[in-house]
């Protein structure tokens, strides 16, 4: 850490400890800046792109545009939605976002009323919650149900047609 940079107050120390331990510090900082830099333009920034180009094109995955699919593999949104949504000032508010898991299987995801928030926008439906597999499907009358987390802000389904439905 940067605040064990300085001499230990009963260690020995001159101008040339002061002046080493200044560069090793000069070294910490410019990795952090590199790391940082590195992961706004290999994650953050793509991230944008993809929920952007999404959110051009929420009206072809529903009529409402209150629904955007992020496709396959998905990506981090929640902050990059929400932002937009700002800056665009779009309207109507998107409700759900589509995507797949690292197993290739479909979520629908309630967006938050603001980041961090566990309140949703709207939630999936109640008599859903902690439902799963077949007797999800049946409930539901939704071929492929996976799941419906018991808070209700995201569900799961075998295919892209399952969760659009869910939504």
């Amino acid at each position: 850490r940067v605040s064990h940079m300085n001499p230990r107050w009963n260690e020995p120390s001159d101008e040339a400890e002061y002046l080493s331990r200044f560069h090793k510090a000069i070294e910490m900082v410019g990795a952090e800046f590199m790391e940082r830099l590195d992961f706004s333009a290999a994650a953050w920034w793509p991230a944008r792109q993809l929920v952007q180009d999404a959110v051009d094109k929420r009206f072809e995955v529903d009529s409402s545009g209150e629904i955007m699919s992020l496709g396959q593999g998905g990506c981090p949104w929640k902050e990059h939605l929400l932002k937009l949504e700002e800056e665009q000032k779009i309207e109507p508010t998107i409700k759900f976002v589509l995507y797949t898991d690292p197993m290739g299987k479909w979520r629908v995801q309630c967006v938050p009323v603001d980041l961090g928030s566990f309140q949703n926008r709207v939630s999936l439906l109640k008599e859903w919650c902690g439902i799963r597999d077949e007797e999800l499907s049946k409930l539901s009358g939704i071929p492929g149900c996976i799941f419906v987390h018991a808070g209700g802000f995201i569900g799961g389904n075998t295919t892209y047609e399952g969760v659009l439905e869910m939504a």
